[in-house]
């Protein structure tokens, strides 16, 4: 089974690293969220590649591909679609919004008004959009892939909590290293190569692969270490808000999902560490003395981490 998930997942990731350099940790994470069928929140500085690390992945997966670009005046109906009626036929047609593609990248989401930003809600969480009181099913597999600039909040509407739980991941892609930016620099010199990549896989195929990884093995007490971690967000003082359930079942799908895409058929510790921060910074709130105190998420995680012991036997199925 593992052979089979990574001979589908190892070419998509040679494919989009044509594109994007440095990053195959990300790309990774990436696979991880469409495999664990969840969605992604990039929190980067402009001109980094957001949006050629979308483009590039929905290539490879053969699938469709839009950009949403965020303001203050987008409507919901932009997103998710309009009847209109047709006098001819005397009724009303639903024409589909941008929402109904296999990749959906909403730049700047946070420069959206609240209500736009909650009629994504439905889409990210039911795989489908209600117009005028008739739900239309989303394609499979859908990703969201969602961004904000960290640095510049002015004219900004933060995401609610209920928003950004529905975020299997957020990540950062950080800047290139001078050798592959010098890279960079030479692959764009004349074509784009983004213009001659193809696909590698269907989107079909990636569908199928999202039931393969609920049998990869997670042995018991590695539940178990999952639990004691976000159990502890709830009881640590400087958090005024824990990881909830839906913060324990992604850990557990997302470690699932890595350990397939690094060959195997069974859970390692290592897997549920890699993710720790990524799944589950972004739902913990500090409370008003920690961030005084320039704690953050992040640090409070390695912290609870160390304290927690590392389960001594895997049972490998």
């Amino acid at each position: 089974m593992n052979a089979q998930i990574t001979q589908v997942l190892n070419p998509i990731i040679e494919n989009v690293e044509k594109v994007i350099l440095g990053k195959r940790s990300t790309i990774e994470l990436l696979l991880v969220a469409i495999l664990s069928d969840g969605h992604v929140l990039l929190e980067d500085v402009p001109g980094v590649g957001k949006t050629m690390l979308a483009r590039s992945l929905a290539i490879s997966l053969g699938g469709q591909f839009k950009r949403i670009q965020c303001t203050p005046d987008l409507l919901p109906n932009d997103i998710t679609g309009v009847s209109v009626f047709n006098q001819k036929r005397g009724e009303f047609e639903f024409h589909p919004g941008p929402v109904f593609v296999n990749i959906l990248l909403v730049d700047e989401i946070n420069r959206a008004t609240p209500r736009t930003q909650s009629a994504l809600l439905e889409a990210m969480q039911e795989r489908q959009v209600t117009v005028d009181g008739i739900s239309h099913r989303l394609p499979a597999p859908f990703l969201v892939m969602a961004t904000q600039n960290p640095i510049e909040y002015e004219g900004t509407f933060p995401l609610p909590e209920a928003q950004l739980d529905r975020f299997l991941l957020r990540l950062s892609m950080g800047y290139p290293t001078q050798d592959e930016e010098k890279m960079l620099l030479e692959k764009l010199r004349r074509k784009h190569p983004i213009d001659q990549l193809s696909p590698v896989t269907s989107p079909e195929t990636v569908s199928s692969l999202q039931q393969l990884v609920w049998e990869i093995h997670v042995d018991e007490t590695l539940q178990h270490y999952i639990v004691q971690i976000v159990n502890a967000t709830r009881e640590t003082p400087e958090l005024a808000l824990g990881a909830s359930p839906r913060a324990s079942l992604s850990l557990f799908r997302a470690s699932q999902a890595l350990a397939a895409i690094r060959g195997r058929d069974f859970v390692l510790p290592e897997d549920v560490q890699t993710l720790l921060v990524p799944v589950l910074a972004h739902r913990l709130i500090l409370t008003p003395d920690a961030e005084l105190r320039g704690r953050t998420p992040s640090r409070i995680l390695e912290d609870i981490l160390a304290k927690i012991p590392l389960p001594l036997e895997i049972k490998q199925k």
